[in-house]
């Protein structure tokens, strides 16, 4: 099913003939950085006449006044549009939902905290003119933790070398996405999907633009640790069976390698020793660690069968409880349609 593009009045005397570009945010508990981010993306609005922009918020329920301040915002631009989740459905579902509902010709995904520069929005744009269907930001350097910048490029690399596609390296959800990515992104079924994977795999042309990501102005970061661990899980689960042909593989070996042992030991009890073997420390260490390892394994193999159960179940994604457009709030009393849409 595929969304109308929106053929309303231009805003502030722009003709409706230029290109709608939607501005994609995900938002959570984001009440204090709603002011400061419409202010920049209403500059970089100004500052490229030649096309039409809608802000469209998704609001995975926030439990502060989030809503409130965006339905403000909408009441004085019409440009803003806000759908609010019936709950937090989590961070990568809420992208897929708001590309879903954008109606522009192309789609700007960026966070609600300002680490990443809406003024490099300009130059998404004219890479998308050039022929460009994904256009994504390469983050050069980020203010945190140095161990834990050294993770995140060592995971980056892991995963591209890992996947079938070519996964950018460096690179989050702050991008530009073609029309056509958003209608390919409607047969996607994932219950845990991750974005950045699903869209490299499309195969379209795509370019990365280098920047340098800022602190976090107002709020606190709502992904911790366990956060970036699951969404780590999710991506090499989702892009990749090849941990699974790892898990065949070194089983096998180790399989053969135990043989061998077996009978080498075997033998040098008949042929010399006559007496067990010294060594039961030893024993102990490999039998915990091929223990440890086998429990590892086990639960790979829970993460992928875990996405098969939760895939089969068919709940549906995102469901909206209320929308907010130039038309004022509204409240969906019945089933959302599939995917928020």
């Amino acid at each position: 099913m595929s969304l109308p593009v929106d053929p309303s009045r231009g805003h502030g005397g722009i003709s409706a003939t230029s290109k709608l570009i939607t501005i994609s945010i995900p938002v959570f508990n984001e009440a204090g950085n709603i002011g400061p981010l419409l202010n920049r993306l209403r500059a970089v609005a100004a500052s490229n006449p030649e096309y039409r922009f809608e802000f469209l918020f998704t609001d995975n329920a926030s439990g502060d006044d989030t809503f409130e301040r965006l339905a403000e915002e909408a009441r004085r631009d019409d440009r803003v549009r806000v759908l609010r989740f019936t709950r937090n459905f989590g961070f990568q579902a809420s992208i897929l939902a708001n590309y879903l509902n954008a109606r522009g010709a192309a789609a700007i995904q960026i966070d609600a905290d300002l680490q990443d520069p809406p003024e490099l929005i300009p130059e998404f744009l004219a890479a998308w003119e050039n022929g460009y269907r994904v256009v994504y930001g390469i983050r050069r350097a980020r203010p945190e933790n140095p161990l834990v910048t050294g993770a995140r490029k060592l995971y980056y690399r892991l995963l591209h070398r890992l996947s079938d596609a070519q996964v950018p390296i460096d690179a989050g959800d702050f991008r530009l996405i073609d029309r056509a990515i958003i209608e390919h992104l409607r047969a996607v079924k994932d219950n845990s999907p991750y974005l950045r994977g699903i869209i490299a795999q499309l195969g379209y042309p795509q370019i990365g633009i280098p920047y340098d990501r800022a602190g976090r102005t107002a709020g606190n970061s709502k992904f911790g640790l366990a956060s970036l661990l699951r969404l780590g899980i999710d991506g090499i689960c989702s892009q990749s069976s090849r941990p699974l042909e790892f898990i065949t593989l070194f089983g096998f070996l180790l399989s053969f390698l135990s043989v061998v042992a077996a009978m080498f030991y075997f033998a040098w009890f008949l042929l010399a020793a006559r007496v067990p073997s010294p060594g039961f420390t030893t024993l102990v260490i490999l039998v915990l660690l091929s223990t440890g390892m086998n429990a590892a394994f086990v639960g790979l193999l829970g993460e992928y069968i875990g996405r098969i159960f939760r895939n089969t179940r068919e709940i549906p994604g995102p469901i909206i409880q209320q929308r907010i457009d130039s038309a004022g709030i509204k409240t969906d009393p019945g089933p959302a349609p599939e995917r928020g849409l």
